[in-house]
């Protein structure tokens, strides 16, 4: 058992805190941690052993995010939260972002390297560029946010799909389907004027066209078919209409 010596306890004066009179919601081995008990933003009570060692067992468990341990309750904490809450030492911090990067990196493709500490950070967002990184936050004890595009700190306003303010923060995606070149389908319709290179509509990724006879693409990488033309997934053979150039890129929703 965690002796009283190990444990770590609020300041009763901490007004910061709200403190209850009840049982450690997380104190799954009844430990008994001597700290009193203040609740978390879910509304659960802890202590800050008790929190600790439910965090450290998410981190060896494979996760990167704090999730409450309370049946039914799914809330997620902030590491910023969790920092405070658990009262980490300066050790515990550099083990705990440590063990968040490594499983970020081992668990979830979607991520990049944080231009302010190089954790990786995984975007929940899919249109927007605006990111935090929450050990910079806590680390700064003031909110961090970069850019997922130009990979450097925010700037400009919120939220933004295609760039933000630092010069030469630029969507290349966007630009290729804004300049591309304009091809004729010798087909029965002799469709002029469409785009070259078209963003699959269903997961985003850039195709370019090189068989002028038929309009009809199948995505490599969703598998899905549409019309290169229309950019519909069903359409007449002869299909003439030509959709406009496209100005925003598509985000897979994987299933």
């Amino acid at each position: 058992q965690t002796t009283r010596q190990q444990q770590k306890c609020y300041d009763p004066q901490d007004s910061t805190l709200t403190f209850v009179d009840r049982e450690d919601d997380l104190d799954f081995l009844y430990e008994e941690f001597s700290s009193r008990r203040a609740l978390m933003s879910c509304g659960h009570a802890v202590t800050p052993t008790s929190l600790t060692k439910w965090c450290l067992r998410l981190l060896e468990g494979g996760e990167s995010r704090f999730v409450c341990g309370q049946s039914g309750c799914n809330v997620e904490w902030s590491y910023e939260e969790v920092c405070k809450m658990a009262l980490l030492t300066p050790v515990e911090k550099k083990l705990f972002e440590k063990a968040m990067a490594s499983n970020a990196a081992r668990g979830n493709d979607n991520n990049k390297s944080c231009p302010g500490c190089t954790s990786p950070v995984a975007r929940t967002n899919q249109s927007d560029l605006r990111v935090r990184c929450t050990v910079c936050s806590a680390n700064k004890r003031l909110s961090y946010d970069f850019c997922w595009q130009c990979l450097r700190e925010w700037k400009g306003p919120a939220p933004r799909s295609d760039h933000c303010d630092n010069d030469g923060c630029t969507n290349e995606s966007l630009k290729t389907l804004t300049t591309c070149p304009e091809i004729t389908f010798k087909s029965r319709a002799k469709v002029t004027g469409c785009p070259s290179i078209r963003a699959c509509p269903t997961c985003g990724i850039l195709l370019q066209h090189d068989n002028i006879m038929c309009e009809k693409v199948q995505c490599p990488r969703c598998k899905n078919k549409f019309c290169f033309v229309c950019l519909k997934p069903t359409c007449f053979s002869w299909c003439s209409r030509v959709a406009p150039r496209q100005t925003s890129i598509p985000v897979w929703q994987k299933k």
